[in-house]
């Protein structure tokens, strides 16, 4: 069964790493523990009944408690299928605006792409030296391929 957890916003990644944790150290029959990037404040966890849920949060510091009926994993499918957004394939090369930062609305070229990390490095066109910035992807847009610059 699996079954939501109320959790602090914000806190959802650590929470789940505490909770794997103490079923690990604590030999619960715990079979997943999920956390769904933009759904803030909650946690999907697998166990075969309340009894394991109960005492995996039991004395867990952010967790707020869990809903009492269980989740279809149809429902967490859709729930993951909303929040994949289309990634935007950037390569080095690539002409970019910056979305957001104190750079805002500067363009950039890209220098290094790191998806592990999904980190962009780039070189801000319009400033006197260029100096190299990592950012978060989500920081850039797309202005200009390089393929297209090219012809």
């Amino acid at each position: 069964m699996i079954y939501t957890i109320r959790v602090t916003s914000g806190q959802e990644k650590i929470i789940a790493q505490m909770l794997e944790k103490k079923s690990r150290a604590e030999k619960l029959d715990v079979y997943s523990v999920v956390y769904i990037e933009n759904i803030k404040g909650y946690l999907f966890v697998e166990v075969p009944d309340k009894n394991v849920l109960a005492k995996l949060i039991q004395k867990v510091r952010h967790v707020k408690g869990f809903l009492k009926t269980p989740v279809k994993l149809e429902e967490i499918q859709k729930l993951i299928a909303l929040t994949k957004q289309p990634t935007m394939v950037v390569e080095a090369g690539d002409m970019v605006e910056m979305s957001s930062g104190p750079f805002k609305g500067e363009r950039a070229k890209v220098i290094k792409v790191d998806e592990p990390r999904d980190e962009v490095t780039v070189e801000l066109v319009e400033v006197a030296v260029p100096i190299p910035i990592t950012v978060k992807s989500k920081m850039v847009k797309m202005f200009q391929k390089a393929s297209e610059r090219e012809e």
